[in-house]
């Protein structure tokens, strides 16, 4: 089976002239070897096809694939990690993760906690603002909380971003509404615990794999998971593994982020991000439908080492679950070394 490899690569933008913040959620060079290797390691001819416009390229040219890993974030629009879905969906080309209405939902924050609120989970109130005179007679109290609308990877997240008083809401919101050209999310800020749930599958058969608390370091930016607390992950955060058996915030966690995935309509892997209110309660921040497949920065990765899940299976399950979807599971060209099957379910 021939799988080709979507993605954007950071050190091909930054030789372009982009900026850091610009390319931090494109993928760097060892991920795509990581992935690669994975997909070798279990019986798949792979193609490095790149970017979206490298994907349109090598379509008009009148190339194909079984499947395509889709790792693709895109670089401009709230519809940027629909691009390649999109492009796919046209040529009738099955692809790992989210479809297009999906990835373009997700990753607009405002309208994905709309959907999430209306399927009856909890998620802290919140205000989209697109104007600072928006926020004028707004009386929910302090701290609150602002952020880019559309934007992953912490990007446009910093000590700033919980705000003390008017004044400071009104800065702040005016300041990302003039560095990132889109709307700001505000929200109160929560002040409990932090965890990423990761979840694999699709629809009935999606299931939680486990779940990290975020817990940060002394050195880090205190109580804000902030773009720079993300780059240097590895040292200011612990990403500690809890189970649901015998704590009660984790298990809610969980029983909401499975909820929302399946009600959002996510497929194949990825995560589910939470914090605590000030009772302890877990409230749905974003989805991550698209999670980072860096096999030692990323969270989906981390937590699969955690519980003692190789990396491989991990891009197995994936791959599973796509294959399922587009109804190549278990065909004759889906098979490995030896003839043994390149993808099979099991623990």
């Amino acid at each position: 089976m021939d799988v080709g490899l979507t993605f954007d690569l950071r050190d091909e933008y930054l030789a372009a002239g982009y900026g850091a913040e610009e390319t931090a959620e494109f993928d760097q060079a060892e991920t795509i070897d990581a992935l690669e290797g994975a997909l070798r390691q279990l019986g798949f001819r792979t193609d490095r096809i790149g970017h979206v416009r490298q994907l349109a390229r090598r379509l008009v040219q009148g190339d194909r694939w079984d499947l395509v890993f889709n790792i693709c974030e895109g670089l401009r629009g709230v519809g940027r990690e629909a691009q390649v879905p999109a492009l796919l969906d046209a040529y009738g080309i099955g692809y790992t993760f989210s479809d297009p209405l999906v990835m373009s939902l997700t990753l607009h924050k405002g309208m994905t906690k709309r959907v999430v609120r209306d399927a009856g989970l909890p998620t802290a109130r919140f205000l989209v603002v697109s104007d600072g005179a928006e926020l004028s007679g707004l009386d929910w109290g302090f701290p609150l909380f602002v952020k880019p609308v559309a934007e992953g990877t912490g990007k446009g997240i910093t000590t700033a971003s919980r705000v003390a008083d008017a004044r400071q809401l009104e800065v702040a919101c005016r300041q990302l509404l003039a560095r990132y050209q889109q709307p700001v999310l505000v929200e109160p800020y929560l002040p409990g615990r932090e965890f990423t749930v990761g979840l694999w599958g699709s629809g009935a058969a999606a299931e939680v794999i486990g779940t990290l608390e975020v817990v940060l370091r002394p050195d880090a930016d205190a109580g804000v998971y902030t773009y720079a607390n993300k780059e240097l992950c590895e040292e200011r955060v612990e990403y500690r593994l809890v189970a649901p058996e015998a704590d009660r915030a984790v298990h809610e966690a969980e029983r909401i982020a499975l909820a929302a995935w399946r009600g959002l309509g996510c497929r194949d892997a990825g995560r589910i991000d939470l914090r605590c209110d000030a009772h302890g309660q877990p409230q749905f921040l974003e989805a991550n439908p698209l999670a980072g497949l860096h096999p030692s920065h990323s969270d989906l990765p981390i937590l699969c080492t955690a519980m003692n899940i190789p990396y491989v299976r991990l891009i197995e399950r994936i791959v599973q679950s796509a294959l399922e979807r587009i109804g190549l599971a278990g065909s004759s060209a889906v098979t490995g070394p030896a003839g043994r099957p390149a993808c099979q379910a099991g623990g």
